[in-house]
């Protein structure tokens, strides 16, 4: 078995540690796979970027034979190799999919839009309405994540990484403080080695590439 995961060759200092390839790191270290990591430029893109990928966006999985992009069906497809991140009966299965596309769903939509409304100093009533729609959907997950550790079967699974890793986004800016079970749940699975070993891999990817920007400069 082969994986390679492609990421972008450089990004600025804002999404670092952000960019959806670390969902695919850290799936693979939870479950023990070996994974190279290959890079297709940021700008400009090219056309054997969009030939493995039609939005020209990161990650892309190639295993053997398979191509894949988004994020979500990444991190599914890797799950089916390891009982590490997918439970073995079929309700639970079905709950970690569910939760998967909730996670894509339900609620990345108004954290990713707030966030995006949020660079440079204009706030409108458009930034407000948002505001007020990811914390009802942040309402709704502590809610649920009340009196439990994990969102299916009891234990760590892909569901609680594409969650986490959702909500993650804004738990430096102070929007979680009001919802303590998933500021606690949050600081769990990121507090996992898997994740902060997919993390610091990706943080020293990114500086490799200043360097190599540097030496051609």
């Amino acid at each position: 078995m082969s994986l390679t995961i492609t990421t972008l060759d450089w990004v600025p200092d804002f999404p670092r540690g952000y960019v959806k390839d670390l969902r695919a790191r850290w799936a693979c270290r939870e479950a023990g796979l070996d994974y190279e990591i290959a890079t297709v430029p940021a700008d400009p893109k090219s056309d054997a970027h969009l030939k493995i990928q039609p939005f020209h966006q990161v990650p892309i999985l190639q295993d053997d034979g398979l191509t894949l992009f988004e994020s979500g069906a990444i991190v599914l497809h890797l799950a089916g190799k390891s009982p590490a991140l997918m439970p073995e009966g079929e309700e639970e299965r079905a709950h970690v999919t569910q939760w998967i596309f909730a996670a894509l769903s339900s609620i990345e939509p108004p954290i990713a839009a707030w966030v995006f409304t949020t660079f440079g100093d204009a706030k409108d009533e458009s930034t407000e309405k948002l505001h007020g729609w990811m914390h009802e959907r942040l309402g709704q997950l502590d809610a649920v994540l009340a009196g439990r550790d994990y969102l299916v079967a009891g234990r760590f699974t892909a569901a609680d990484l594409m969650v986490a890793d959702v909500v993650r986004l804004i738990a430096d800016d102070g929007e979680l403080e009001s919802y303590p079970a998933l500021t606690a749940y949050v600081d769990r699975m990121t507090a996992r080695p898997a994740f902060r070993e997919a993390y610091d891999e990706q943080i020293a990817h990114w500086e490799k590439a200043d360097e190599l920007r540097a030496d051609q400069d």
